[in-house]
């Protein structure tokens, strides 16, 4: 006997899971403004003229398209040294961060390796306790580090989240076997490492770096806390003085500009502010197609 073939209906959605995929839309879209507007705001407050804000004219789009606040900015020489300093610290701090955190997050996910779970426990342990800022401090003092690079590079040179994160994905991506494989070849470890686990975690890599730039970029309270050479402040101290402490000094402004500083003051801030967020949104574009593969597979226990 012949069977008859069952047709199969696709599951068409009720009318409650249409009102909960609304919902759903609905509240990304509320977040999505929340966090956009803000953004849009500030970019288009930096193009407009200083009337226009005060005056409450201008909500979106630029009014009255300006570039004086550009121009004043860009004259600023604190501005320059203090984006070359972060640039310094943002670069030579993440190859520090990177380089640390994956050597020991491979050391770390060899199941071979003595006392691994020890290390572990004592990594994790420093993600709910830390010594405190006045002992911190001490020991900058103590190694001699205050009103030097090394104190912006070398605290926090490990991210013990990172470092969890980094551990899990090569325990879950690379599998033990294939060091065995490259042993029987004549592999050593460090080859093994620079050569196999380094090309095979870019997904990771790109989030490490995306994570750590962004913190070195955006790092201010080290440089309060260790630095009084204004000649090593970060853009972070400098941001902070004009939109904090409204601390402008006089080389940043010609006469005329000084007689209309009240008028001044706003777009000032608004320019500061893209000026300085724009290279990591310009960063972001570029490494976000790893962000989410490099966090989720990172985030889950094999």
């Amino acid at each position: 006997m012949m069977k008859t073939r069952r047709k199969h209906h696709p599951i068409r959605d009720t009318l409650g899971d249409r009102l909960f995929y609304a919902g759903c839309y609905l509240i990304t879209a509320l977040f999505m403004l929340a966090v956009l507007y803000p953004l849009v705001y500030i970019l288009s407050a930096s193009f407009s003229s200083a009337e226009a804000i005060t005056s409450g004219r201008m909500w979106l789009y630029p009014v009255d398209f300006s570039l004086v606040g550009y121009k004043y900015i860009l004259k600023y020489d604190a501005i320059w040294l203090g984006y070359r300093n972060t640039l310094l610290y943002t670069f030579a701090g993440t190859l520090i961060n990177v380089a640390m955190t994956m050597t020991c997050a491979y050391g770390l996910s060899r199941r071979g390796m003595l006392g691994r779970r020890f290390f572990t426990m004592i990594f994790t342990f420093t993600m709910i306790f830390s010594g405190g800022m006045i002992p911190n401090y001490l020991l900058m003092k103590d190694l001699r580090l205050l009103n030097t690079v090394w104190c912006m590079l070398l605290p926090g040179a490990i991210s013990a989240y990172n470092l969890i994160v980094a551990k899990t994905f090569i325990e879950n991506s690379i599998p033990g076997d294939l060091l065995e494989a490259a042993r029987i070849d004549g592999c050593s470890d460090v080859r093994f490492f620079f050569s196999i686990v380094l090309p095979l975690s870019k997904a990771i890599l790109a989030v490490l770096l995306l994570m750590y730039a962004a913190a070195h970029w955006n790092a201010y309270f080290n440089a309060f806390l260790y630095l009084t050479d204004k000649k090593l402040y970060p853009l972070q101290i400098f941001l902070r003085q004009i939109l904090v402490q409204s601390n402008m000094s006089a080389d940043m402004l010609d006469p005329e500009a000084m007689a209309q500083m009240q008028t001044l003051q706003q777009i000032l801030k608004y320019a500061v502010i893209v000026v300085s967020t724009a290279p990591m949104l310009c960063l972001y574009p570029f490494v976000q197609k790893y962000f989410r593969q490099g966090v989720m597979i990172g985030s889950i226990k094999g």
